[in-house]
């Protein structure tokens, strides 16, 4: 808790100086409710007044327990970026050293629309640090620009030794120097959007005198058979910042009723790696989608959101994701829904959740 109010109370409060209640302790309230289940400003309501017994023996409360009102002012005014670069700060200190794949990619909250333009939802670049299993940064695409987003982002981390992952989308140089200024290496996706530098990559590809190459055994999950290999050749004359190599990964899928199906895609490096570890990037890669994404929609509800003002749904993104991160790092090895329900329903669960803030 310590460690929580150090970081989060640099965040400029937008409200008056003599506003009632302080801002950690809003912000500390919110976020025991999101680990409960709480949707809405109006749920954390409920759950300040239903929980005030407990509240009291982890914050003080003078005035009793905020009121909705009082949530959504709050979170409306923040400023994201500054509450973005608490969240990347904490995240930090929480997972500690940082290693392996850390995967970039889009995501939008379809229920966080303005009035009229529901086809134009809020859209964020989220980081995920693919070991630690862990949400480290979040930016809005301006203008659903997920490249603007993604600069912005990496802008707040510091990822000495990390592989940074994206999809073709990002594979520019811009975005390539952004991930070496942030000490990363990169391992970015390359298809048909930059022609002359695919055509460039096949060519070494196709060249090389010298090469790593590596299979994996037959993977059997989902109803389907999945094998998997990877060339991995040296690249420096390609003219793309810091770039050391290239690589192909064939992915060859069997369906059971034996339809089989093969998909190969090329990277750019900006670090000589082995086919295997290859492979293995490769793959990490898409954990955003399962294990950040899907879990934010399914068991916190993301996409049905109705915060829809001003930057509350940018902030109470962040939030959840601070939650969702608790969730996951607690030693309980229930699923994060069985989580949050035992949190609403068991005190003890959720002094748990939130003591293992360190």
């Amino acid at each position: 808790m310590n460690r929580f109010a150090e970081i989060f109370a640099g965040v400029d409060d937008p409200r008056a100086s003599n506003a009632r209640y302080d801002f950690v302790t809003v912000l500390f309230i919110a976020l025991a409710a999101l680990l409960c289940g709480a949707e809405s400003c109006a749920d954390m309501a409920d759950f300040g007044q239903s929980k005030q017994k407990l509240l009291r023996r982890l914050i003080k409360l003078p005035y009793g327990t905020p009121s909705h009102d009082t949530f959504s002012r709050l979170f409306r005014y923040l400023d994201p970026l500054s509450f973005a670069e608490a969240f990347a700060s904490f995240a930090k200190a929480f997972a500690g050293a940082l290693e392996g794949v850390i995967a970039i990619d889009g995501k939008a909250v379809r229920g966080a629309y303005e009035r009229g333009a529901k086809t134009a939802p809020l859209h964020l670049v989220n980081v995920w640090a693919a070991e630690a299993r862990l949400a480290i940064g979040q930016h809005i695409a301006p203008g659903r620009n997920e490249i603007k987003g993604a600069l912005e982002a990496l802008k707040l981390l510091s990822l000495k030794g990390c592989t940074v992952t994206a999809d073709a989308l990002h594979c520019r140089p811009d975005t390539a120097s952004a991930i070496l200024k942030t000490g990363a290496h990169y391992a970015l996706a390359l298809k048909g959007n930059q022609p002359k530098l695919k055509a460039a990559a096949e060519a070494a590809l196709a060249a090389a005198q010298t090469s790593d190459s590596a299979e994996t055994h037959a993977v059997h999950a989902h109803d389907r058979s999945e094998t998997r290999c990877a060339t991995v050749v040296p690249a420096t004359h390609l003219d793309f910042p810091g770039i050391k190599a290239v690589a192909s990964v064939n992915t060859s899928r069997t369906m059971p009723d034996g339809h089989t199906s093969s998909l190969t895609r090329l990277f750019l490096l900006s670090e000589q790696v082995s086919a295997s570890r290859m492979i293995e990037i490769a793959r990490t890669h898409w954990t955003i989608e399962n294990q950040l994404h899907w879990v934010l929609d399914v068991a916190l509800n993301e996409d049905a959101a109705r915060n829809r003002k001003d930057n509350g749904p940018e902030n109470l993104a962040i939030l959840r994701k601070l939650a969702l991160n608790l969730l996951r790092t607690n030693p309980d090895r229930a699923s994060i829904r069985r989580k949050i329900k035992k949190a609403g329903w068991d005190d003890s669960f959720l002094i748990s959740l939130i003591s293992h803030m360190r």
